[in-house]
């Protein structure tokens, strides 16, 4: 890159580097109308996309196992660490509860298209708790067709059983959080991380039968430098994983529980630097044969998310990218959030207050939204721009009244050569790709008309 372009993307980074959302659901969670939000309105509107289309599409269910030994300090998720295993059996009752307390209020065998473990550590778990769990949800259900089974694996204590267990559950995805290779960048984040584990839990997989091996790559972490960066994806393509996640650090040490307190915001790669290291590092995952895929992720062309990329049926939601779409997505466990297309619904946050209300033969919902007619127009234009760098509102329904002052700011972002705007749409260019997340808060209407007043979100870039 010669220097007269440096210094121009330099410029953008300073301009649009502002803290904002990251956009895996519309309205974002600070926005949520938590007044006029009930457990009742969260099972309408459950029963009504169940009834709209679990027959043509049937139905995901992430699955939050939030337990971990120790606390990674980059992570900002709801996770409770102790090495105490007792508390594993206990846990996987909770969460069979809950989907009993679901499949009584959905009266039907629903059909499971997607399941997704996260946490925490799904692989604090053992293969033996992690079957009966699986195994409980799918006895009051029916396996879609095509459908995708995946979890996060953390290769430090990823054994070949857990691998083998879960793929003969119907697991055929795998991903692995690896971060950084650099020995200070792992001991900054309490995450020391071996490629040797890295590479035998991705062989291992190989050897069973998964079909895609995801890594998960952070840059922006403390005390990295761009070899850094570098080095990690140059280890990375000697593995050749299926699908990458590439993705900015959430620097977020204010929010409670984050455990982003151990180094100094001086110790964090900022701005020009941070966008470096995405650049170069993006240079050399395309060299190798892989194609970015909407924000920070990349794949193989043999991978299902490419294909869904080039098809049009990336999709967006709680979990990330996933290239099996559903309507309806029930979040199970801890803190998990749900959502219907027409509210969301997050459990509770506290161990003994999800315990409690399953007690008490509840959905342990504690927070939601439902969302507005304009919420569903706006979420739509996210959506896809997150997913296909694409919107249009040749579609009279997909028109709102704010959209001239949308498209007034977004002529500005035109200008710097981030999109194209034509008659009735946009498309992001390939330089604005970086800058998805501004153009996303283009339109959104909650965050113009209420700017928040403390600092909630991370920088964009």
């Amino acid at each position: 890159m010669g220097t007269a372009l440096i210094k121009q993307a330099d410029s953008l980074i300073q301009k649009y580097n502002v803290p904002g959302p990251r956009y895996t659901s519309y309205p974002t969670v600070p926005y949520w109308d938590e007044q006029s939000f009930s457990l009742e309105a969260w099972k309408q509107t459950l029963k009504r996309a169940f009834d709209e289309s679990n027959r043509s599409e049937g139905i995901s269910l992430y699955i939050h196992l939030p337990f971990c030994e120790s606390l990674c300090t980059f992570c900002g998720c709801h996770k409770k660490v102790t090495k105490r295993h007792e508390v594993e059996q206990p846990y996987i009752q909770a969460v069979l509860k809950e989907w009993d307390l679901y499949c009584r209020l959905l009266e039907d065998r629903p059909p499971i298209k997607e399941i997704h473990l996260g946490g925490g550590t799904p692989t604090f778990f053992s293969p033996e708790h992690l079957t009966q769990l699986i195994q409980g949800i799918l006895d009051q259900a029916e396996v879609a067709p095509q459908h995708e089974f995946s979890f996060e694996g953390h290769p430090n204590n990823t054994t070949r059983g857990h691998l083998q267990a879960l793929h003969d559950l119907g697991f055929r995805r795998v991903s692995y959080g690896v971060q950084d290779y650099n020995e200070t960048v792992q001991k900054a984040i309490h995450r020391i991380q071996p490629y040797e584990h890295v590479e035998r839990a991705t062989l291992w997989a190989r050897e069973i039968g998964y079909t895609s091996i995801s890594h998960d790559l952070v840059f922006g972490l403390p005390f990295q430098s761009l070899d850094d960066v570098l080095h990690t994806i140059q280890q990375t393509t000697r593995l050749m994983p299926d699908r990458l996640a590439f993705y900015s650090y959430a620097h977020v040490p204010w929010i409670k529980g984050s455990g982003q307190r151990g180094f100094k915001d001086a110790d964090v790669p900022k701005d020009e630097m941070k966008r470096r290291c995405y650049e170069e590092g993006k240079k050399q995952l395309l060299a190798q044969g892989y194609h970015e895929i909407g924000m920070d992720h990349f794949a193989l062309p043999s991978d299902g998310m490419h294909r869904a990329f080039q098809q049009g049926a990336l999709h967006r939601n709680f979990m990330g990218y996933t290239a099996s779409k559903t309507q309806l997505m029930i979040g199970l466990g801890l803190s998990s959030i749900s959502d219907s297309w027409y509210s969301f619904a997050q459990n509770e946050k506290k161990l003994e207050d999800y315990y409690a209300r399953l007690e008490q033969d509840e959905i342990p919902v504690y927070r939601g939204h439902v969302l507005s007619q304009e919420d569903l127009i706006i979420r739509r234009h996210i959506l896809n721009l997150m997913c296909s760098f694409e919107a249009s509102w040749e579609n009279p329904a997909q028109y709102f009244p704010e959209l001239p002052q949308v498209l007034a700011q977004l002529d500005e972002m035109q200008q710097d050569g981030l999109l194209q705007l034509h008659d009735h749409g946009i498309r992001v260019t390939e330089r604005g790709k970086p800058f998805v997340r501004n153009i996303c808060m283009a339109f959104d209407l909650h965050l113009k008309r209420k700017m928040p007043e403390s600092r909630i979100f991370s920088m964009t870039i």
